[in-house]
C-alpha cells in the first residue's frame, strides 16, 4: 500500500481489516507528532471530521511541563481544548507499525473554529500564502542529520546519559562499509518512509562516527515540512524497534561534530524556477538576489526558529562545517548561506544555520518571512564571500547564544509584521522558558570544575 491514501482508500482498508489503527497527529512547538490512536472503524465513522486535544500542547517545554507566562493558555484560563481537524490530504500508511495509518491535523480554536495562530502549520501556511499572493510557490528540502547509538533510549537514560557510544567506530562520511553496519535501521527507514509517501532519495554516512543523513526529494514547502516531521518521528521509532537510540540533539559531545538540518529553498512560477536567469551572474535572477539579501539581513531575527534551544548554539564553532557568519558564498560550506546549482535550472539557496533540532514548519516560515521581505524591499545582494568564511571579519555573525537570539526575536519588526505580535510573543516566551530552565540547572561541568577547587 505505497504512498498517500485517499479517505476512500482508508475506509476500504479499515473495512477489509488491513488497517485497524489511525493516528491523528498534530505538530507541537518542538516539531513532534502529538495526538491520539483511533480504532479504525471509529475514525472513518466519526473522528475523521474532528477530534480534540488540550491546548497546553502548544505551551510546553521539551519535557511537556506547563510553564507560566503564555498568553494562549494557563492554569487561570483552565487549559481548555483545541479542535484537531484532520487534513484528509495527508492520510498515509505507517508501514513500520502493523495495521496503522496516520493523518496530520490542523488546530482550530474550539469556539471560533479559526486556525490557531501560533500552531506551526498555521504559521507556515501564512507565509506560503504571502508568496502565493506574489504569484510564487515556495519549494524546499531539508537534510536530516542524526546520530545512532549502540544502546536503546531506556538503557542510555538508566546510565544518566553517560554511556553514549555511537553505533560505529569512526568517521563514516560517504563510507559504504561503515554504513552497511547500520542497514538494520537505515534500510527499513528508507523503504518504510517511501512506502508511506515520503519521497526519500537516499541516506549516507555523515562526518562522524555513528552519524547519518537522510535526504528527501525537493518539493512544495508544506509537503517538505510534513515529510521532515514524519521522517524524524520514524527514525526514532525504527531505531527503537531495533534496540538502538537515534538522537537529533545538535551537539551531544564537545569533541564530536554537530548535527544540522540545512534548508534548501527556491521560488517557482508557472512551473519553472523563478530563481534561475541563464543570462545573469551565477544564474541568479533579480528575484533570487532580493530573496537571499532578505535572508542575510534578517538572519539574526529568525535564528531562534533555526536554533531553538541552549544546545543548538554549541554547533556554531570554527572549522566544524556549522556556520558562524551570516553571509553567502558560492558552493562554500563555511558560509551561513550557500549557493547551490550555480548557473543551472536547479539554482537554489541553502541555509546552513539550522540544527537537527529545528521545527521544520517554523524554520521554513521564518526563512520565507525574511526572503519575502527582501523581495518586497528590493534589497540588493552584496557580492559573495570567498575563501574561509570563518576567518572573514567585519561581517554579520550568527547569534552566539539563545539569549542573544531571544532578544532579536523579541524586538524583530520584520517578524512582528510577517507573523503577528501574538506569534512573536508566544515563541519569545518559549525561548525564555528554555533559558530559565538552563539557568536554574546545576551542570556536570560546574560540579567537575568547582566541587573541590572552588
Amino acid at each position: 500500500m505505497p504512498g498517500l491514501m485517499t479517505f476512500e482508500d482508508l475506509k476500504n482498508a479499515v473495512e477489509n481489516d488491513t488497517i485497524d489503527t489511525v493516528l491523528a497527529c498534530t505538530i507541537d512547538m518542538q516539531g513532534r507528532l502529538m495526538g491520539k490512536r483511533f480504532v479504525g472503524h471509529h475514525f472513518i465513522q466519526d473522528a475523521w471530521e474532528e477530534t480534540h486535544c488540550c491546548n497546553y500542547l502548544l505551551a510546553t517545554d521539551l519535557e511537556m511541563a506547563t510553564p507560566e507566562g503564555f498568553a494562549a493558555t494557563s492554569w487561570t484560563a483552565g487549559y481548555g481544548d483545541y479542535i484537531m481537524k484532520p487534513d484528509l490530504n495527508t492520510i498515509r500508511p505507517m508501514p513500520w507499525l502493523e495495521g496503522t495509518a496516520m493523518v496530520l491535523c490542523d488546530l482550530l480554536d474550539h469556539h471560533t473554529h479559526a486556525e490557531v495562530e501560533h500552531a506551526p502549520r498555521t504559521i507556515l501556511k501564512k507565509q506560503i500564502a504571502r508568496a502565493e499572493a506574489m504569484g510564487l510557490t515556495p519549494y524546499t528540502a531539508t537534510e536530516l542529520e542524526f546520530f545512532l547509538f549502540e544502546k536503546s533510549f531506556k538503557e542510555i537514560a538508566k546510565s544518566d546519559f553517560r554511556d553514549l557510544t555511537p553505533i560505529s567506530d569512526y568517521n563514516e562520511d560517504y563510507n559504504i562499509f561503515q554504513t552497511t553496519k547500520e542497514e538494520a535501521i537505515m534500510r527499513p527507514l528508507r523503504n518504510h518512509l517511501y512506502a508511506a509517501g515520503v519521497p526519500v532519495e537516499n541516506t549516507k554516512g555523515e562526518a562522524e562516527a555513528g552519524q547519518e543523513e537522510l535526504n528527501i526529494k525537493y518539493g512544495p514547502a508544506m509537503a517538505t515540512a510534513d515529510h521532515h516531521a514524519i521522517a524524524k518521528h520514524a527514525t526514532k521509532e525504527i531505531a527503537w524497534q531495533q534496540g538502538h537510540a537515534a538522537s537529533f540533539l545538535p551537539k551531544w559531545h564537545a569533541d564530536r561534530v554537530g548535527s544540522s538540518s540545512h534548508v534548501h529553498q527556491s521560488m517557482w512560477k508557472d512551473g519553472t524556477n523563478a530563481f534561475f536567469d541563464p543570462k545573469a551572474e551565477h544564474g541568479m535572477s533579480d528575484l533570487m538576489r532580493n530573496y537571499v539579501a532578505g535572508q542575510i539581513k534578517y538572519a539574526p531575527d529568525i535564528t531562534f526558529f533555526l536554533a531553538p534551544y541552549i544546545n543548538s548554539y554549541k554547533r556554531f564553532q570554527k572549522g566544524s562545517f556549522a556556520p558562524t557568519k551570516s553571509v553567502w558564498s558560492v558552493d562554500n560550506r563555511t558560509a551561513g548561506f550557500r549557493l547551490c546549482g550555480e548557473g543551472s535550472k536547479a539554482v537554489r539557496i541553502e541555509c546552513r544555520i539550522g540544527g537537527s533540532d529545528l521545527n521544520p514548519y517554523l524554520a521554513m516560515a521564518a526563512l520565507l518571512a525574511a526572503g519575502l521581505a527582501g523581495i518586497e524591499e528590493g534589497l540588493e545582494l552584496a557580492p559573495p564571500i570567498t575563501g574561509d568564511v570563518y576567518e572573514t571579519t567585519k561581517v554579520a555573525e550568527v547569534p552566539h547564544s539563545l539569549r542573544d537570539a531571544t532578544e532579536t526575536l523579541r524586538n524583530s519588526k520584520l517578524l512582528r509584521s510577517a507573523m503577528g505580535d501574538w506569534v512573536v510573543d508566544h515563541y519569545t516566551r518559549a525561548a525564555e522558558v528554555e533559558q530559565e530552565s538552563f539557568d536554574n540547572a546545576v551542570t556536570d561541568y560546574e560540579l567537575r570544575r568547582g566541587f573541590e577547587r572552588a
